[in-house]
């Protein structure tokens, strides 16, 4: 009994959120699939519950010394868990958007790198090339004895270089020695005197050993000095040439014909999160935020008059009685141009000098103000200078943030956003720099790691760094990765991307006996690389570790050793154990709708015929990231799937070329798309929305009802009741972000954050209100006998019954239960909803407004999160938006999403490098002929199904 009690994992009476009174099994050291519909409460079991507990006992078994640094944890709301490992929770949310952080740091194969480099690594002149080698005290005295003679000169030795502490040992033994003076921080001290240093911040301290005047017959003395020098800091040497610049010797590292000595090599000069090795321009970022002449003048056909300048501070240009007008006036007098030529006309002399200045040259401005008139010399520094010093100057955050959308990210000038010291990325390994290492994808790494030759001592030093590398970088090869760079930044990827570097970081940690948890870790998988990633979850299993998978993919599910589905509907119809036992098993299960569609007894149609496109644009010349500059036509009016591998290219295509082109043309956005040619085609449209799955708001006063719209309209009702107009209410009181009829002891928040310092801030209810955000008259004011704060706790289903005879709310309430919502609250926070549910609610919203016929819908991976039966749901409201004559263009991997599509472009024929170009093109039927398509190879099986 003891036995069989340690292989379970006990969960008895789990109550977080939806789950009612759960109780459940869960075995343990296999892998578990837990499933069920969007918001049916898998993921409050899997995260809310099992992994919270997990990691507050975690917590409570360390010193209450340690526990104040880590906050306080809740504990679930659930009667008991038996059985529990520590929990590791691997899920989408926590991805690291620090600009700093890498594929390299997260994975920690940089650090190996970094360590490799500065062990076995071969410095070379950053100036001209030439390997470096070692100087000696001889050739020292030589090269200052080459100084103009009587130059005067401080020998001095650099003992300690950026470190932290207060030295009070260092200087006194100094002192000892008899040395009298020392320079700290740039600062000079006599060494009699009280020196007391900070032991917070780092130090650089160097001790004057001699002071000289270069002339003959100080050779003796000279050379005595230095070798005092280099036995006190470690074979260094920093001569201090007054009145000129300070030269560095080391006996270690110098180029002898440039004269140039770089820094003894740690592994800290590779880091460009570190002042040693990080560029002195970007502080290791690797670019900066720069304005840019095409978003600040983005028609150059018209001239200044007509408006060319549209930078914030420059649009008044256009109007006569204004200085920036009479600046620009003054300028055509001096230069000899006019303001009704079109920008792309004039000279270059002349766009030189609108942008950049006159360079201090001073021009006659008649300007006449409303303070009288006068004439003024103005120097004009151009457009670039004039608007960076009004950014620098401004206080406000949203002339800010206005001043930022005229700003493009440009590599650094000085590190050609490599990020790292010219000295640090002059030390070579097998011919190639750290960055150019950071640059390879993985697949390529790893066969220049195989084929590295290095000499005797060299692989004796890095034997143990290399085996470390080689191992893993196969991890990331293990789950399909192979595409990445180690220098691509962490921000850039997919929830599904970076759940799979976490996994194969901890494979490489190599642990036991712990408890995994994953969500959906097969988002922006190819169901090519499936295999890969399953291979991998396997063997984390083997190790003897408990895995618990929240995931929607069939795959997965045939291959888990349990399938635990939670059901039978979402939300207020959830919470329950519906089915448990192998995916075999569950397909038997009469109630359980996961286990109908396993079966094929439910199955998403093909549609019958595909529909005809009713026009084209075509993409010209695509070379964003790894494009090979390709044409490619998509067709308006229909359905399209954009599918391939992972890292293929079909972002690159939709996001950064066609949808920012089109958001530029139609919807006149401030931004730069991709590199291409040109788009043709363009003026059958005339707008494009893209529904992604960024929250629909930041803040909890944001809901589904106030997104929609539909709030308004219900506030609209409230205020046209009798009681309202008896109290002479208007719409406004029905608001909880004004003052009027929000309760103001929270202001309409409905709870109240009490900040606790090192613990987490707490929320609890208001007291006055109790949670319902308005004032007590306001909630005296019914509607059919509920309040604002009922409407408001409805759910959508609730009020599409409740509202059945107001159409203009009732049409609102069926779009957003077409999409699968109905379980939602209409005044649920935002902030609670999952990126699936998000973008379903933008999509209900797209859905309930008069369509047009012309608009153009982006969407990226919209099944994420979604069970069969939701993308069921949503392939219907797809097709439903291309019945109406729009365009929707849709980036996928489901295959249940691509057999229903019109038209499939096929991106590939793998990622990164080997990606870029169009693999086929045309209806499902014609791709899944088409013998070079991984897509086609599986939508045919999916075809064939039917």
């Amino acid at each position: 009994m003891a036995e069989e009690k340690k292989e379970l994992i006990k969960i008895r009476g789990a109550n977080e959120h939806n789950l009612k009174n759960l109780d459940v099994d869960i075995p343990r050291n296999k892998l578990v699939v837990l499933t069920g519909l969007s918001g049916s409460g898998k993921s409050s079991l899997a995260f809310d519950t099992i992994y919270a507990e997990g990691q507050r006992r975690y917590m409570e078994s360390l010193s209450s010394y340690a526990r104040q640094f880590l906050g306080q944890m809740e504990k679930p709301n659930v009667e008991s868990i038996e059985g529990l490992s520590p929990a590791i929770s691997i899920d989408q949310k926590s991805t690291n958007r620090n600009p700093r952080s890498t594929v390299g740091t997260v994975t920690e194969i940089y650090d190996y790198f970094r360590l490799l480099y500065a062990r076995i690594g071969i410095p070379h002149c950053p100036k001209c090339g030439r390997e470096i080698k070692k100087q000696t005290a001889d050739e020292m005295t030589d090269q200052i004895m080459a100084l103009p003679e009587g130059t005067k000169i401080q020998l001095m030795a650099p003992v300690v270089r950026g470190r932290k502490g207060i030295h009070v040992k260092l200087l006194d033994r100094a002192k000892k020695s008899g040395y009298v003076r020392v320079r700290i921080d740039g600062n000079m001290y006599e060494l009699s005197e009280e020196i007391s240093l900070d032991k917070n911040i780092k130090h650089n301290i160097e001790i004057v050993v001699d002071r000289l005047v270069v002339r003959p017959g100080i050779e003796k003395r000279l050379a005595d000095s230095i070798e005092s020098v280099l036995s006190l800091a470690e074979g260094l040497l920093v001569v201090d040439v007054i009145g000129g610049e300070p030269l560095n010797f080391s006996q270690n590292f110098a180029c002898p014909d440039c004269g140039i000595s770089i820094d003894e090599i740690e592994p800290r000069s590779f880091s460009f999160n570190n002042p040693f090795g990080a560029c002195p321009v970007c502080f290791g970022l690797g670019y900066k935020m720069e304005f840019d002449e095409d978003l600040m003048i983005p028609d150059k056909s018209l001239s200044i008059n007509e408006g060319a300048i549209v930078v914030t501070g420059w649009q008044s240009c256009t109007d006569k009685s204004s200085f920036t007008h009479a600046i620009l006036e003054a300028l055509c007098k001096e230069y000899h141009f006019d303001l009704d030529t079109p920008f792309e006309q004039y000279p270059k002399e002349i766009q030189d000098v609108l942008l950049r200045g006159t360079n201090g040259k001073e021009v006659k401005v008649y300007y006449k103000g409303q303070r009288g008139e006068g004439i003024y010399d103005v120097a004009f520094d151009g457009l670039f200078r004039n608007v960076e010093r009004r950014y620098r100057e401004t206080g406000s955050e949203t002339m800010k943030a206005e001043y930022e959308s005229f700003m493009q990210i440009t590599p650094c000038r000085e590190c050609g956003g490599q990020r790292l010291k010219k000295g640090a990325l002059a030390v070579t390994v097998g011919d190639k720099n750290i960055s150019d290492v950071t640059a390879m994808s993985i697949e390529r790494l790893q066969r220049f790691i195989s084929s590295l030759e290095l000499s005797k001592t060299q692989q004796m030093i890095g034997g143990q760094i290399l085996k470390e590398i080689k191992a893993r970088l196969q991890f990331l090869l293990d789950v399909g990765l192979e595409y990445l760079t180690l220098a691509r930044a962490t921000g850039t990827l997919s929830g599904g991307e970076a759940q799979r570097i976490r996994l194969a970081t901890q494979i490489g940690s190599g642990l036991v006996g712990v408890a995994y948890i994953l969500d959906e870790p097969s988002i922006g998988l190819h169901q090519r690389d499936n295999d890969k990633l399953l291979a991998t979850l396997k063997h984390l299993r083997d190790l003897g570790n408990t895995l618990i998978v929240v995931e929607h993919d069939e795959d997965t599910m045939f291959a888990a050793d349990q399938v635990i589905d939670i059901g039978p509907g979402a939300g207020e119809h959830g919470g329950e154990l519906v089915a448990q036992g192998t995916a075999q098993e569950i397909m038997k299960v009469e109630r359980s709708i996961t286990g109908a569609y396993l079966s094929g007894k439910i199955k998403i149609p093909v549609p019958e015929t595909r529909a005809v496109p009713t026009g084209w644009i075509k993409v010209v010349g695509a070379a964003e990231n790894n494009l090979k500059n390709i044409d490619v036509k998509f067709p308006l009016g229909v359905m399209t799937c954009v599918t391939g591998v992972s890292g293929s290219g079909k972002s690159s295509l939709v996001n950064e070329i066609l949808y920012k082109s089109m958001a530029k043309k139609l919807n006149r956005a401030r931004v730069i798309p991709g590199k291409h040619k040109r788009i043709e085609g363009l003026e059958m449209l005339d707008k494009v929305i893209d529904i992604d799955q960024s929250p629909i708001g930041r803040t909890p006063r944001s809901n589904p009802a106030t997104y929609t719209g539909v709030f308004d309209l219900i506030r609209d009702l409230f205020a046209a009741t009798a009681d309202a107009k008896a109290k002479g209410y208007k719409k406004g009181r029905f608001s909880f972000n004004v003052k009027g009829g929000r309760c103001e002891a929270c202001s309409g928040d409905g709870i109240i954050k009490i900040e606790m310092h090192f613990l987490p801030d707490v929320y609890v209810p208001c007291e006055v209100c109790g949670g319902k955000r308005y004032n007590r008259e306001t909630l005296e004011v019914k509607y059919k006998g509920k309040s604002i704060y009922d409407v408001l706790n409805m759910t959508v289903e609730e009020a599409l019954h409740f509202f059945e005879n107001v159409p203009s709310i009732r049409r609102k309430m069926e779009t957003l239960y077409d999409v699968g919502l109905s379980y939602i609250r209409l005044g649920q926070p935002s902030t609670t909803l999952s990126g699936g549910e998000a973008q379903r609610i933008k999509l209900a919203t797209e859905l309930s407004r008069r369509s047009t016929g012309k608009t153009v819908y982006i969407l990226d991976e919209p099944t994420t999160g979604l069970h069969f039966a939701d993308v069921h749901k949503l392939t219907e409201i797809l097709r439903r938006l291309a019945a109406d004559g729009n365009t929707v263009i849709v980036i996928e991997h489901n295959l249940d999403v691509i057999k229903t599509a019109d038209y499939i472009i096929d991106i590939g024929p793998e990622g990164g490098d080997k990606g870029g170009t169009v693999v086929a093109c045309g209806t499902p039927e014609e791709v899944a002929e088409n013998p070079n398509s991984y897509t086609g190879k599986y939508i045919k099986m999916m075809l064939d199904r039917k």
